[in-house]
């Protein structure tokens, strides 16, 4: 029996600033993590010289606290210069106010739906895709978000509700997407105005400084969790028994492991949705093949969602005279892909090749795999199901912070505050 005083289920970003935040005010911490190394989802994964983050990662935030960290690493700034890909055209993003490449008469049709929509009061709106209609008009919505809504939500935009939405998708006037039509020279309307990255060691360096004089456990996969008797068995066989205990596992995936959980809140997080991902990672021998940041794809034909490219995110992510992609595909456990791997990665390189991103004989590395946990699904009835098992989890004194500990939309930024902000709650508990 190993006895702790703060015991932290999980060494992603949230698990790890809670340690980081503990261990400032003098209470140690031990972490554990069911991975071979720290990072969660801002992990990352090497072959033969190229290294590729799980999923795109890149900070924007304006948070001093966060800032103060993360400015502590040597870092590159990039402009927020996105694009998307639809039917063959390469448009500046946002798309819906940046239509130029687009055809005349698939220009007035959005427009003309533009200019139609009808007045809605924000409370007659319960659903993403009424949400879309009125913000853009039926043209635009049905053949830009209402697809790429299908492809990285995983669902139908009907499915979801609009609370998360936030600053998140620009919602431009008449007068932008008539200037979006008429010329490329738009302003770039990003949330973002500027987007930084390591210069070395991928996007997990930013952390690095934290993780320094933590006590971090990995290979250690949680079990179970006695509430009872306070304490974590693991997969090796140990047994940590703790005083207070901060979680940022997935809710769906701790009361799997409470024992003795009441049905209802089994129930309850067994109804919470999310998507998972492949990671499609492509490294290539030209420096010049990888020429966007990232980009979003709209056509339903070509399965990934979305693609970045390492490489340009910093030169150390590749070996000397090559460069990188990575491209996201995501399902969900209701609406699984049934293609094997291998078959998915071929299909997808093939789509590539056809849209001109690369030839063949290019490609020198690629690689798929799965990463389970990607997004929260923000379906209508998230809000209930979340607090049947939070309440749960904070009456038996779990603090579950993180973006699957919370189970919401958070970035990185927001995520390290979660993890933050549960610790400082747990030592004004001890004090």
């Amino acid at each position: 029996m190993i006895h702790v005083q703060n015991l932290i289920l999980g060494a992603g970003i949230s698990g790890l600033a809670a340690g980081y935040e503990l261990n400032k005010s003098k209470y140690e911490s031990l972490v554990l993590e069911k991975n071979p190394s720290w990072g969660g989802l801002l992990d990352n994964f090497e072959i033969n010289g190229f290294r590729f983050d799980k999923f795109i990662h890149l900070s924007f935030t304006n948070n001093e606290i966060v800032n103060k960290i993360f400015f502590q690493t040597p870092l590159i700034k990039h402009k927020p210069l996105s694009y998307n890909y639809y039917k063959g055209n390469w448009l500046k993003h946002p798309a819906q106010n940046n239509l130029f490449p687009l055809s005349e008469k698939e220009k007035k049709l959005i427009l003309d739906d533009f200019v139609k929509r009808k007045y809605k009061k924000a409370t007659d709106i319960d659903n993403y895709e009424d949400w879309l209609r009125f913000q853009f008009g039926d043209y635009f919505a049905e053949n830009f978000p209402m697809e790429y809504t299908k492809k990285y939500w995983t669902v139908n935009a009907r499915e979801l509700e609009t609370k998360w939405v936030g600053n998140r998708v620009y919602q431009p006037s008449l007068a932008e997407v008539e200037q979006g039509c008429n010329s490329d020279s738009t302003p770039n309307t990003y949330y973002a105005k500027e987007m930084r990255y390591p210069k070395k060691g991928g996007y997990k360096s930013f952390l690095k400084n934290i993780v320094k004089n933590l006590t971090i456990h990995t290979n250690s996969k949680i079990t179970q969790i006695d509430l009872n008797k306070k304490n974590v068995k693991t997969n090796t066989g140990s047994i940590y028994s703790y005083q207070n205990l901060i979680s940022s596992l997935p809710l769906t995936e701790i009361c799997k492991i409470i024992k003795d959980i009441p049905q209802n809140i089994n129930t309850a997080s067994s109804l919470l949705k999310y998507t998972s991902g492949y990671l499609i990672s492509l490294g290539f021998n030209k420096p010049e093949i990888a020429n966007k940041l990232w980009y979003y794809i709209y056509d339903k034909k070509i399965l990934p969602a979305r693609v970045y490219s390492p490489s340009l995110k910093s030169p150390d992510n590749a070996p000397l005279g090559c460069s990188s992609i990575q491209a996201e595909l995501y399902f969900n456990q209701d609406n699984k892909i049934k293609s094997p791997a291998d078959t998915i990665l071929n299909n997808t390189i093939n789509k590539f090749i056809k849209m001109g991103l690369f030839q063949e004989e290019d490609l020198i590395l690629k690689d798929i795999r799965i990463e389970k946990y990607a997004n929260v699904i923000f379906d209508h009835n998230i809000y209930d199901n979340r607090k049947i098992v939070l309440d749960f989890l904070n009456y038996n004194n779990i603090y579950s912070i993180g973006r699957f500990g919370e189970w919401d939309y958070l970035w990185s930024d927001q995520s390290m505050l979660s993890g933050i902000n549960g610790a400082k709650k747990l030592i004004q508990n001890l004090k």
